[in-house]
Parts: C-alpha cells; structure tokens; sequence
C-alpha cells in the first residue's frame, strides 16, 4: 500500500463492506506475544524562546530571554560545512531513537540524520538574584550570555538491573562569552574541544570533547535518606579563553591544555 494515493485508499475503505471494517479487541495472550522489532525514531527539529525562568526558595534566581536553536551557520572551527549544508536558526539534523530491550533496558540515542554535526546557539539575558523580604536588593550573577557550538552524538541508557541512567555526549564550543557584573568580570571567545585537539595539526575527528555521567538514587553521605547521584568518572579537554576582562580592560588569554577532571562525584538533596 505504499504506493497507493490517499484518495484511492479512501475510496477502497469506503466501498468496504461493515464486516470487513470491524475490529476485534486482542486478548492479553495476543497482546503479549506483539513485540516492537524496530524501536521508535523521531526526526526533530526546534526552537525554544522562554522569556523568564524564575527558580523561588525564599528568595529568587530569575533567568531572563532564554533562547535555544541553531548557529545560523554551516562553518565550525575552520570546516567548512561541518554543521551541513543548510544554515537555519533551528535545532535541526536530529534524529532521536528509542529502543527497549528484552532485558529491559532502554537506550535513547541522539544522532544527526545527515552526515554532520549539529549546530546550536544557546544565548541567555540576566541572572538575577531577588530578595523578597521587601527590600528590593538584588544582584546580577551573569549576563550577556552567548555560546555557539556543535554536538556529534549522545545517548541516554537506563540499566535495568542496576537503575543507573548512563549519558554520554560529545560536543565542541567554538565561541562562548558572558559577563559577571558583581566581579566586574568578562569572558570573550571561550572554547572547549577535544583534549587531543592539536591547533597546530587540526583534526575534526579529535574535535569533540566527550562526556559520561552515571545518574542513579544514592544514600546521603552526610545524614540519613535519599540523594540523587551525578558521577563523572572523567572528563577531558582543552579549554582556551580569548580575552579576560577585569575593570573594564582586557587582562590577557588563558589556554588550559588538556584538562582532566576525574573521579567527580555528586549526591544532591532539599535541605
């Protein structure tokens, strides 16, 4: 029936006699022996734009004119066409798969649909601490937020067995700046690739930083009750700054070569 038009296909149901239409409920020995074999795929693309997003415990942190989409562009890092070949202001190139094991086990894999990387822009306004015992004091944490960079590939396991949830990314940040007005504090031209990135001999294959979280339910270490537990066994990248800003004057530029941080663990709680 792949080939049939739709008018046709409705012309066919019309014409069908009533009993040829009927449905007949499957009993559950029917319904279990019906396994999906090829899992889900889901082709994606998207932009979100939030105008606030305010966090309140007695006082507030409120994130203002957050945006998430797509670079705009096709060149990163000197490749021309490493994010493909069409520029939008998009998330776009995603393809999402779902599969459930016998086990199980779910695995969600994030991949581009065409051969290339996929492109994103992250731009945020103020981060605003707010009181709310009528003084009206606050305090602007960051702001001018603006981070432009391309993903290869993550994937999401949730281990039955264990009830660990596994991450694993990959992604470069070409261009990331932003200010800390109570430091007096600027950023300009931060960026994060592979820690065997070698400038001198670039490579797109040693592009991509790689990241592995473990995140599961864990005792507190602390006191008594549930935590939830982020762990890293490593991570490692270069890490270059292009400008530091201190007063309002360029203090110079930072490269971290080959970072490593290793055995991080997190257990994270109300208090």
């Amino acid at each position: 029936m792949k080939g049939l038009k739709p008018t046709v296909l409705a012309l066919c149901i019309a014409g069908a006699p009533p009993a040829a239409l009927a449905f007949q409920p499957l009993d559950e020995t029917t319904m279990g022996n019906i396994t999906g074999q090829a899992g889900v795929t889901i082709e994606l693309e998207t932009k979100v734009d939030i105008g606030r997003f305010t966090y309140t415990d007695e006082g507030s942190l409120a994130i203002s004119d957050i945006s998430i989409g797509g670079a705009e562009r096709t060149d990163f890092f000197g490749y021309n066409g490493l994010a493909g070949t069409t520029a939008s202001d998009r998330l776009d190139n995603i393809k999402i798969d779902i599969d459930v094991y016998s086990d199980g086990d779910a695995v969600i894999n994030l991949l581009p649909i065409q051969f290339a990387a996929v492109d994103f822009r992250i731009t945020s306004g103020s981060w605003e601490l707010l009181s709310s015992d009528g003084s009206s004091d606050k305090t602007t944490l960051l702001d001018n937020f603006f981070a432009e960079g391309v993903i290869g590939r993550s994937s999401i396991e949730i281990d039955t067995a264990t009830d660990v949830l596994n991450f694993r990314g990959a992604f470069a940040i070409e261009v990331m700046d932003f200010d800390v007005p109570f430091l007096a504090v600027g950023v300009r031209g931060l960026q994060i690739t592979g820690a065997d990135y070698d400038l001198r001999r670039p490579s797109p294959l040693d592009l991509f930083a790689e990241v592995e979280l473990d995140v599961y339910k864990a005792a507190r270490q602390a006191s008594g009750g549930d935590a939830l537990a982020i762990d890293m066994s490593e991570f490692r990248a270069d890490v270059g700054i292009e400008e530091v800003i201190v007063g309002q004057h360029s203090i110079g530029k930072v490269f971290m070569d080959d970072l490593a941080v290793n055995n991080t663990a997190m257990r994270i709680y109300g208090h």
